[in-house]
């Protein structure tokens, strides 16, 4: 038996054993892409009729982490960037077969291949020539491949990646979000090949950062927290190359002791990187009260 899968058994025996005991706000009702759709009169996203406007000409693609999805992990973050001026999308990748509302499980290569058909939907519904990514956790690693290995370069302007397991993680630190996302470990087996991906080392972390870690002509932010606890060290996070900006909240705002979770749904430091890293002319400086 290959070592991660050795790994994943003990730990889904050991989850199993121990459970989870701290909880999120419940799941909305809204909780897959034809709901998100549905709901988009009213939040503001995922509204097909939206055109960018010429302060912001590129829309704004959300890529939710593992276990996420389309609507759960965006509830802050996408109005946040609807009331500055966005069209912003939000998709659901990696499903499972017979999972419901956990997403991001699937091969992680074939998950950056739904990236690619909703960008190509979102570009012809708002016609645009470039998107602007943004994701959280696996949603701001995975679009690498897609950038790298899909054609994606010549669609995106800017990656920006909210605590991105960039170069790998362990499954301690995987096993780390199962008590955010009630009944999540239930699902952990051996079909989860998401997960392995995420496993640092990994065949598909290998080729992805085989010969450096960006790809010409995308701008790359990422932004981390040093008290994550899942993709550690948190320094792993970030990139090398030309065109990366690579930010520690805490270098920003000392107090701030967002985790890895609360960086992406509600972090406001980050938020305000974010605005900066998609209108880097605009850009103002970020503190603790941004």
């Amino acid at each position: 038996m290959l070592p991660w899968r050795r790994a994943l058994r003990a730990l889904a025996a050991t989850l199993l054993v121990t459970g989870a005991a701290t909880t999120l706000a419940p799941a909305p009702a809204h909780a897959d892409s034809a709901n998100a759709d549905a709901a988009a009169p009213s939040s503001g996203w995922n509204d097909y009729r939206c055109k960018p406007s010429a302060a912001h000409p590129r829309p704004v693609v959300l890529v939710h982490g593992t276990f996420g999805n389309s609507v759960d992990n965006w509830l802050a973050l996408a109005p946040y960037l609807v009331q500055r001026g966005y069209c912003v999308f939000s998709l659901d990748y990696g499903q499972l077969p017979g999972v419901p509302l956990f997403n991001g499980l699937g091969p992680i290569d074939k998950s950056a291949g739904q990236l690619d058909a909703f960008v190509d939907k979102v570009l012809g519904a708002t016609g645009a020539a470039e998107a602007d990514l943004v994701g959280h956790s696996q949603g701001g690693m995975m679009p690498r491949y897609y950038l790298k290995f899909l054609g994606g370069a010549a669609k995106v302007n800017a990656l920006v990646g909210i605590a991105p397991d960039n170069h790998g993680t362990t499954l301690s630190g995987l096993a780390n979000l199962l008590p955010y996302f009630p009944g999540a470990e239930d699902l952990l087996t051996l079909a989860t090949p998401g997960l392995a991906d995420q496993v640092a080392g990994s065949a598909f972390l290998t080729k992805l950062n085989a010969g450096g870690d960006t790809v010409p002509g995308v701008r790359y932010t990422v932004i981390a927290t040093k008290y994550d606890e899942v993709v550690t060290p948190y320094r792993s996070q970030f990139l090398d190359g030309p065109d990366v900006k690579n930010v520690l909240v805490q270098d920003l705002c000392p107090v701030d002791l967002s985790e890895h979770v609360a960086i992406g749904l509600g972090d406001r430091v980050a938020y305000h990187e974010v605005s900066n890293a998609l209108d880097p002319a605009r850009a103002t400086p970020t503190t603790c009260t941004s």
